[in-house]
């Protein structure tokens, strides 16, 4: 059985209403970490645990999501980033280090070169560049076919967490790995308890629909990672989100991007991993939070 995460629900006052965050762990400098489109804080579960009080992460549930579901619009990336700047202020951080998982790598990616100056590093794991196929692509079209599978389980019903649960336990991407013992299920469990809503029977996921269709298109936009004048390394997973052999971020274009700016940047492929067990599973999350303990103390 995993090692409980000492979490800390917190709130800030952003325009709309209160965003929440969570710090997650204890002990070390604080990092600010920001989740996937569909996701909320609890999927730094397993990286806060393989910190082990190197660095607190401040796990942020973005517009729409978890804790921060009710606030309005606008959504988008730059409410993004300005919400992420009052983050930084409640915690009185002057410069912090960001790290961002799949959207959230390019929601930190443009923070960082909008306030360049409030970065110190950033830890990009399995995000912030192109995806492959969305080249020449309708961002729309784009927004359509990526979204699909996300938007299906937004519609869902379920009758319990445990029913919950049992559904992600199915899911391609975390089959094997709980399976393994890779993934733990207390962390599946805590993740999939905070993202329902309503009263059983009828619980469903919170994320708001339409704040992922506004972010989507940020995925299209991946000019910022290119633009960034900080140190950055990127984590890159072999798989993909259904655990296919179709890397959201080729370690080939990683490369070349880390070769732009060798002082400052770096990317890495994590063996064995996927777009989802980058950050929920043992290995992967030991990789992210080596990441995040040595761009903290640097």
């Amino acid at each position: 059985m995993a090692s409980a995460v000492e979490i800390e629900s917190r709130g800030v006052a952003v325009a709309g209403g209160r965003l929440a965050f969570a710090r997650l762990g204890t002990g070390g400098p604080d990092v600010v970490a920001v989740h996937g489109i569909t996701s909320s804080s609890r999927a730094w579960l397993a990286v806060a645990r393989a910190l082990a009080g190197r660095a607190t992460l401040n796990a942020v549930d973005l517009r729409g999501r978890g804790a921060s579901r009710a606030l309005p619009g606008p959504y988008g990336m730059a409410t993004h980033t300005a919400d992420l700047a009052v983050v930084l202020d409640a915690l009185g951080l002057e410069r912090a280090v960001l790290a961002g998982h799949s959207l959230g790598a390019y929601v930190v990616s443009r923070f960082a070169v909008e306030h360049s100056d409030r970065v110190r590093a950033l830890v990009l794991v399995d995000g912030g560049l192109a995806i492959p196929g969305t080249e020449g692509v309708d961002p729309q079209q784009f927004a359509d076919a990526f979204l699909g599978p996300a938007l299906a389980r937004l519609k869902l019903q379920f009758s319990s967490v445990a029913d919950y649960t049992d559904w992600w336990g199915r899911h391609p991407a975390l089959t094997d790995a709980l399976a393994a013992g890779v993934v733990e299920h207390e962390d599946l469990e805590a993740y999939a308890a905070y993202d329902l809503v309503g009263e059983p029977p009828e619980l469903r996921p919170a994320v708001s629909e339409d704040s992922v269709r506004a972010d989507v298109l940020a995925l299209v936009d991946t000019g910022y990672a290119h633009r960034l004048t900080v140190p950055a390394q990127l984590l890159c997973a072999p798989r993909g989100l259904l655990d296919e052999p179709s890397p959201m971020q080729p370690l080939e274009a990683a490369l070349a991007w880390a070769a732009e700016d060798p002082a400052r940047r770096s990317a890495t492929l994590i063996e064995g991993v996927n777009h989802y067990t980058l950050t929920l599973g043992r290995v992967g999350a030991a990789a992210v939070a080596d990441a995040i303990a040595a761009a903290a103390g640097s």
